[in-house]
């Protein structure tokens, strides 16, 4: 009983200060900001730290958690990558997301400001000219069909001498 009863002591006495420092390296971690211009690689490796840390502790974060905390601990000059990231749904590791914003860094550093956006392509309803069946010809749907320009009409008349059944190619239309 006297081991038992040291073990328990021992872990009240210490679980105090896990907490403080669980605390603090939470802390250090959440109101971690990177500031424009500075390193991304050591930004990255001392927040990767506090959440090592952290899991020494028994606080551990999940990827998606550490990934957005990171991210969103960036600057605006990497909103482009955080925009392409997210849109793109790219489930990576700490240590190669640290490998793609140095990558990123480095393409800053070459290209100025310029920026990449990855866009994906949007299906929308339109009509659209339907395509032939081997004979040449189109039909049109809805607004964009194709009115006919001479001959005979739909309801059956000439267009110059609104004759029924009548063709404008025929010598009684032209004179």
């Amino acid at each position: 009983m006297v081991a038992y009863e040291m073990i328990q002591n021992l872990k009240e006495i210490y679980e105090g200060q896990a907490r403080q420092e669980r605390y603090e390296t939470s802390k250090a971690l959440f109101q971690c900001k990177m500031i424009e211009g500075s390193p991304v690689g050591a930004h990255v490796i001392k927040m990767m730290g506090y959440i090592q840390t952290l899991e020494k502790l028994g606080f551990s974060l999940k990827d998606e958690l550490a990934t957005d905390l990171i991210l969103q601990s960036l600057p605006d000059s990497f909103k482009p990558f955080v925009l392409n990231f997210n849109m793109n749904e790219i489930n990576k590791t700490l240590p190669q997301l640290l490998g793609m914003l140095r990558t990123a860094e480095g393409d800053m550093k070459k290209g100025g400001s310029k920026s990449i956006l990855v866009v994906h392509e949007v299906k929308r309803k339109e009509n659209k000219v339907a395509k032939s069946k081997g004979n040449g010809k189109t039909k049109a749907k809805g607004k964009n069909a194709l009115k006919p320009k001479g001959g005979i009409s739909q309801d059956g008349k000439c267009f110059h001498c609104d004759k029924p059944r009548h063709l404008k190619k025929k010598l009684s239309c032209l004179s």
